[in-house]
């Protein structure tokens, strides 16, 4: 990357010793306020950005060195100790996270203010690594599995032992740690500084003009978009507008009729006075950034003094309007009475904070959002509007590296469907919603957190019209977008053989039973009838659908009415955006039914591509249509036992859908099934639901028929070697080397992601492959890196016990050069290497003659 080229550099040095006994006056030495650039606001620009914090502040950077011009940045109070999270946050930065996505954005981070830091007026960046010490047993075994995610990742890291940890932190009490998680490339930075030193770079190339005390009071519209901001000092004709207000970004939302589901929540922060350990420190941070999340605790140096925050306290969330503005920071007055157990704890690992007065301490406020992660993407109702909200100066840097990329080029160059906001159902968008769950997330942010827990607040939302029978069958419920959908039913243990389910241990036994081997069992061999009210169903009609949908989708469209298409959605670069099943209902008319979690997503990529010459009514039927799947050898008789229709295999073939009556209910019946079995789903107005459940059940008994959770689905779709969206296939991957080339067609012209496709060719590569372990009772959750020998070659996309086969199977993406059958491999958990086959693939029927049948 070229040199930065601005016109004053700062301060070269990161550690001026002259600046230590400065900085450590208050939490973060103060920038150098900016002039408030021009006196007027620009007539016009190509893009507002609202919010001078560190997003703000990186976006516009990052888009300036993608060549943009013609930018805005406004902020309601002054620059660049704003109102916001960016003037008073500590500034740590963990790159690690069990999310790809999340770390990696941390790793743009660490980039981007390495490159900018030189050129701040002061000190801003100083990569002293991090340690995550463990203080117990079961924390110890985590920073395991946290290597496991940063070797998968890419992310350089390592587990120490305490005479290590002493070394890097002396002040350290460490006689009762069980070792350290060490990231050496972690830092802490002055956040301010360096969005004062990013906003300079774009002033002196003339691309961005910086509005202080310039709230926003409204936005102009027309056609669905937005076209103008509207402030006190004037309005601002726009193209697009970037919301990265932070802490008011809701605020800023519903003057665009936006909904942005965030919480401000009150965090308690500390900074002693001078140590005598510490007197005569010559750099403002020497010292490893430290969390002790066994208690709740963080700390960082501050030159001849400590710092140290809490999450130990119940949460603080506050409204906005009780947000102080205040020029330098934006903090409420310190509570003492929630840091009392952190002031112990802080003195127990730190015994030279126990004689050292607080110096300085203050309630900081940041953001939450219900599901702990940001909020990023283009608001489909208002096109132009966009969002970059939640986000923490730990991923500050790349959030905006990212936002620039997608606002230039359509994509952000990773993906982001965990951070989208497009992923937020309606129904997680009210404010109870919102406080319940966010509260939650503030008391969770340190604990052990396991891939299948399950959230304990705001439950109950969105149940199927079957949800009382299930209660009566012990339904052990997962919540999938407010669904509560049955993982197992404890009533099916009476099913369980004593061999059936191999031993799983503490970890990989959580949110899991053994029931669900029993269920497997009875789908394979019998028939079972799952709950898929959670698919979403997509209405696209009108004259302009097949036109869109051929766009869209890789696979033809152009079907005879009543036949189903299973095809991905690819975006420019040819990554899968989403797989969908598309059904024909009429010449005009389709059904695109996709999962749960990414319906928001889907919609939103949709209305983004629709033209606006094309006439086409996009119907979300999700609610409408309630949706029973019956699955298994024993399938098509009792469908024909409450169904006066022909459904034998020459009248009702696979991937076709036709209207029946079922147990005297309406459905569309669709002949697909998810786990390699003859089956239908059938999809009845919700209010037919209960009775197409009882008739079905009733009936089903003298088949043997079982209801089954999603527990066992999943152990089953694996078997037969199906894909799961968000795991084994996101916008990273490409139909190609996702083993979906058989979706894509060979003759369509003009689709999107087509050129890229055949950029791509026949020798993708990567290719995902199916493995095998060698010890079956080995238990795998995703995420767990392979290894080649010495090498990292990829990491754990899905993975599963098979019943059926007898065999512990995982997925990953590996280079072409080691997907062949045969090869030996190995797979890192917690700790220890198990060796893993790669296999023909899939392990479960083939020739598809199950399906066929």
């Amino acid at each position: 990357m070229p040199r930065l080229g601005f016109a004053s550099p700062g301060v070269a040095a990161l550690n001026a010793p002259s600046r230590v006994r400065e900085e450590t006056q208050n939490l973060m030495a103060h920038s150098s306020q900016p002039t408030a650039g021009p006196a007027s606001l620009p007539a016009s620009a190509r893009i507002v950005i609202i919010g001078g914090g560190i997003v703000g502040c990186s976006t516009a950077y990052h888009l300036t060195r993608l060549g943009w011009r013609d930018l805005v940045l406004i902020d309601q109070g002054p620059l660049f100790q704003n109102w916001g999270s960016t003037s008073h946050a500590p500034g740590l930065i963990f790159q690690h996270n069990n999310s790809q996505t999340v770390c990696q954005l941390a790793r743009w981070t660490i980039e981007t203010y390495r490159e900018v830091a030189p050129h701040a007026r002061q000190p801003a960046f100083f990569p002293v690594g991090s340690l995550e010490i463990a203080a117990t047993a079961a924390r110890a075994r985590e920073l395991k599995r946290k290597l496991g995610n940063a070797l998968a990742w890419g992310l350089e890291a390592a587990l120490i032992d305490n005479d290590a940890i002493r070394r890097l932190s002396p002040l350290m009490r460490t006689d009762d740690l069980h070792g350290a998680f060490h990231v050496p490339s972690d830092a802490n930075v002055n956040a301010a500084a360096l969005c004062e030193a990013m906003a300079g770079y774009c002033r002196s190339r003339g691309t961005l003009s910086i509005h202080e005390h310039t709230p926003v009071s409204g936005f102009g519209r027309a056609h669905g978009r937005v076209n103008a901001v509207h402030t006190p000092r004037g309005t601002i004709q726009a193209d697009l507008v970037l919301c990265a207000a932070g802490l008011w970004g809701p605020e800023v939302g519903r003057l665009a009729g936006v909904p942005i589901p965030l919480l401000p929540m009150q965090h308690l922060y500390a900074r002693t006075a001078p140590l005598p350990e510490l007197r005569g420190e010559t750099q403002i941070l020497r010292h490893p950034i430290i969390r002790d999340q066994d208690h709740d605790m963080y700390y960082r140096q501050h030159g001849e003094a400590y710092g140290f925050g809490s999450y130990g306290h119940d949460p603080l969330p506050v409204n906005l309007a009780d947000i102080p503005k205040r020029d330098g920071a934006t903090i409420f007055p310190f509570t003492p009475e929630h840091m009392a157990s952190a002031q112990r704890a802080a003195e127990h690992r730190m015994p030279c904070l126990r004689s050292a007065p607080i110096a300085h301490s203050f309630n900081g406020v940041f953001s939450f959002t219900a599901d702990a992660q940001s909020l990023l993407g283009e608001w489909p109702e208002l096109r132009g509007f966009w969002i970059a909200e939640a986000v923490w100066v730990t991923h500050g840097g790349g959030v905006g590296r990212a936002m620039a990329q997608w606002l230039s080029h359509g994509n952000p160059g990773l993906d982001l469907r965990e951070v989208d906001v497009n992923r937020i159902a309606p129904h997680a968008r009210s404010p109870r919603f919102v406080r319940e769950r966010s509260c939650r997330q503030y008391i969770e942010v340190y604990d052990i957190i396991h891939p299948l827990e399950q959230p304990t607040v705001a439950r109950n939302l969105r149940l199927s019209p079957f949800h009382a029978r299930q209660r009566e069958l012990q339904a052990h419920c997962f919540e999938v977008a407010g669904w509560e959908r049955p993982q197992w039913y404890e009533s099916n243990r009476a099913l369980l053989s004593a061999a059936e389910a191999p031993a799983r241990d503490d970890w990989t036994g959580r949110n899991w039973s053994p029931v669900i081997a029993a269920e497997h069992r009875a789908c394979r061999e019998r028939v079972a009838l799952v709950d898929v009210s959670a698919l979403a169903k997509i209405e696209v009609a009108g004259p302009g659908a097949l036109a869109l949908l051929e766009r869209l989708a890789a696979a033809d469209m152009n079907k005879p009415v009543g036949k189903v298409i299973y095809t991905t959605f690819l975006n420019a670069q040819g990554g899968i955006q989403t797989d969908v099943a598309v059904i024909r209902r009429a010449e005009d008319r389709f059904w695109v039914v996709t999962g749960a979690r990414q319906v928001g997503l889907d919609v939103a990529w949709m209305k983004r591509n629709l033209r606006e010459s094309e006439a086409v009514q996009l119907t979300d039927l999700s609610s409408a249509y309630c949706g029973v799947a019956v699955w298994g050898p024993r399938a098509r008789e009792l469908l024909a036992s409450v169904c006066e229709d022909d459904v034998s295999h020459a009248a009702f073939p696979f991937l076709t859908a036709r209207d029946l009556v079922v147990a005297q209910v309406p459905v569309v019946a669709v002949r697909v099934s998810y786990v390699g079995e003859l089956g239908w789903e059938l999809y009845a107005p919700t209010e037919f639901g209960l009775a197409l459940w009882d008739g079905l059940w009733a009936a089903g008994r003298r088949f043997g028929a079982a209801a089954v959770g999603h527990g066992a689905v999943d152990s089953l779709r694996l078997e037969k070697g199906f894909r799961a969206w968000g795991s084994d296939i996101h916008t990273e991957h490409n139909p190609l080397e996702a083993g979906l080339g058989f979706a894509v067609s060979r003759t369509k012209a003009d689709f999107i992601g087509q050129a890229a496709l055949a950029a791509v060719g026949d020798r993708p590569a990567r290719r995902l492959c199916c493995l095998v372990l060698a010890d079956p009772k080995v238990a795998l959750m995703g995420k767990e890196p392979v290894f080649d020998g010495d090498r990292v070659v990829g990491h754990v996309t899905s993975a599963n016990y098979g019943y059926t086969v007898g065999q512990s199977i995982a997925y990953a993406y590996l280079p072409s050069e080691r997907a062949a059958v045969g090869t030996k491999l190995e797979i890192y958990f917690f700790g220890q290497r198990h060796a893993a086959t790669v296999s023909a693939e899939p392990l479960y029927d083939p020739k598809h003659a199950k399906l066929r049948s």
